[in-house]
């Protein structure tokens, strides 16, 4: 099995130990770091493959030097100070920008500016490179509207910015001074580099000490490859949002080392970057890349905890992708046919394994936080709603025929590692509510994905029509094809709620509320225990549009509070049923029937 944490004959190889140990989240610091020189070794592979491509039509290269040049001062960085070279190789935003620019050149195109600007970011790595080396040296690099990056380092804003969308500048050092002329302008850069002067902003660190662990992580908010699928422009963090973000961190990383220790040792090898980007209210977005290891973007959250847990989802995500470019865990197969809790839509089998491997951690995470002496309920529900819904879609992954055999034993080995966590003690108060939460979402993909055959539908619309008492026993819509194209829009606001209620209990009622996205008066009512009102508003809403997924799953949800009930069952176990029969019904019934009757109707043989 060719992989990474050893090196023989020129190849990374990981044992099936230690490919066992990662997917049981029983992987070391030693096991992380092979993964991490297999990076770095790819990354070398790429840069020359495109060196050596690009350089047969040195013309590409538009006003900078032929890619030679580049290539002569990264073969003197490596022979003066090869760590030095290692420092850029690692750089996360090395890898995007190879990956990137690699797919540009294969198809002779332009990109977020022209293609020399991307094919030239290699002399900018040698520059960065040569003065992480201490060299005397001079490089041509390329001026995005006088911005000129120093990848790993910072940026130089040159006097003329904005003066050329692309342009060229050029980088020197003599003596320890280094200097980036352009246009009008010189910058001098500033000793050490990690702070900001006139025209200097550094790529700030965030250093965390807890114990005896450290942490650093860098702020990357400069480097124009940091984005996902192409590059973005620098957008610095105020000092105020800086340290907000410091603050996070500091408190995310205290969490890490408490709560799950076994991280701790190893993601500071995995995860060294962050991309900031703006909060969200209610959501924690975030985001990373194969072709990035060791850098994701992440929304600022609303606290510690929940960048905690963001960092080990998108640590998972970095291991997985790093661990998929060594060997095949499944063959290609694109169909978007998984259902999985986070996301909205269905998910193509390689989107629903990542998902998977980076919640086993999250499910981890709050999992020791919940067991905590002073463990919170919100901790609690986190732990008993993503380890159900974790263990669904991995049950549903399991048996894929598009696994590979190695695909077969890492969810094998996950599956080792999440199931016991299902016997765990909860609450019963806090796991009925992670249990409804769990149903909310199911039951809102499938109203939105799910599309029942015609025939079904029509043979429940002429059995009502008919008068028949209770339907034909076809209401299974499980072996439906998803669909991405979602049927109405979807509103996370009653779990928002149900969070937001056992996070701050002194916020409970209307009035600490309603800021929560897609808040309306039934789920006010649900999260307040209210339920008899909740269904008269959710009725309320399917009298003003009877198609509204989540007021047909809030009734259900609703109904289901008050005890078993026929029409709760339909509503959340084939809400998509309910709606196209009472489509159907609209234009063939006189009086319509409410979507409520024709789930009472339907739930009659509904398990």
């Amino acid at each position: 099995m060719a992989s990474s944490a050893q090196t023989r004959g020129g190849f990374h190889r990981l044992t099936w130990q230690d490919f066992d140990a990662l997917a049981r989240l029983d992987a070391g610091e030693r096991v992380i770091r092979g993964l991490r020189r297999a990076e770095r070794s790819r990354r070398k592979l790429l840069l020359h493959a495109l060196l050596a491509e690009s350089g047969k039509t040195p013309e590409l290269y538009g006003p900078l030097p032929p890619p030679d040049a580049a290539w002569e001062l990264l073969a003197r960085v490596e022979a003066r100070a090869p760590k030095a070279l290692d420092r850029v190789l690692t750089h996360p935003y090395t890898g995007s920008w190879a990956g990137y620019t690699t797919r540009l050149l294969r198809n002779r195109t332009d990109g977020v500016g022209p293609l020399w600007t991307h094919l030239g970011h290699v002399h900018a790595l040698a520059a960065a490179a040569a003065v992480h080396a201490g060299l005397d040296f001079e490089a041509v690099v390329p001026a995005w509207e006088g911005d000129v990056v120093l990848p790993s380092l910072g940026l130089a804003r040159l006097p003329a910015a904005g003066s050329e969308p692309s342009s060229t500048a050029v980088v020197a050092s003599a003596g320890g001074r280094v200097t980036v002329e352009g246009g009008d302008g010189v910058v001098v850069l500033p000793t050490p580099l990690d702070v900001d002067t006139e025209g200097w902003w550094s790529v700030r660190l965030v250093r965390t000490s807890v114990g005896s662990r450290r942490f650093s992580l860098r702020l990357d908010d400069v480097d124009p490859y940091r984005g996902l699928y192409e590059p973005v422009r620098p957008r610095r963090l105020s000092p105020a949002e800086f340290q907000a973000w410091r603050g996070l961190i500091d408190r995310a990383c205290e969490l890490v080392v408490t709560h799950l220790p076994e991280f701790a040792e190893v993601m500071p090898y995995g995860l060294q970057s962050l991309v900031p980007r703006p909060p969200v209210p209610f959501r924690s977005p975030s985001a990373s890349t194969g072709e990035a290891f060791g850098s994701a973007l992440v929304g600022r959250p609303s606290d510690g905890a929940e960048l905690a847990a963001t960092l080990v989802h998108e640590f998972q995500h970095i291991v997985l992708g790093s661990v998929l470019h060594l060997t095949p865990l499944y063959a290609s197969d694109p169909r978007a046919r998984f259902y999985v809790a986070w996301r909205d839509d269905p998910r193509p089998l390689g989107g629903a394994l990542q998902g998977v491997y980076a919640f086993l951690g999250v499910t981890a995470f709050w999992r020791g936080l919940a067991s905590a002496p002073v463990g919170s309920r919100r901790s609690a529900f986190e732990f008993a709603y993503w380890r159900e819904q974790t263990w669904r879609t991995l049950s549903a992954l399991r048996d894929d025929p598009a696994l590979t055999e190695a695909g077969r034993r890492f969810t094998e080995g996950m599956a080792e590692r999440l199931g016991p966590w299902r016997d765990e003690p909860i609450p019963e108060a806090v796991a009925n509510l992670a249990a409804a939460a769990v149903l909310d979402h199911r039951a809102g993909w499938r109203v939105r994905h799910l599309r029942p055959a015609p025939t079904t539908v029509a043979s429940l619309v002429d059995a009502w029509l008919t008068g028949r008492a209770r339907p034909p026993a076809t209401t299974d819509t499980t072996a439906v094809p998803p669909t991405p194209v979602a049927d109405g829009s979807w509103s996370h606001a009653r779990t928002d709620l149900v969070r937001l209620a056992l996070g701050r209990p002194e916020s409970r009622g209307p009035g600490g509320w309603l800021s929560v996205p897609g808040t309306t008066d039934g789920d006010l009512a649900y999260a307040e225990g209210r339920y008899a009102e909740a269904e008269r508003r959710y009725r309320a809403e399917l009298t003003a549009d009877p198609d509204r997924p989540a007021a047909l799953v809030g009734l259900g949800l609703a109904l289901a509070a008050a005890g078993p009930n026929p029409g709760a069952r339909a509503l959340l176990h084939c809400p998509e049923l309910v709606r196209a029969v009472h489509r159907g019904l609209r234009t063939a019934a006189s009086p319509t029937p409410t979507p409520e009757a024709v789930a009472s109707w339907l739930g009659q043989v509904v398990p």
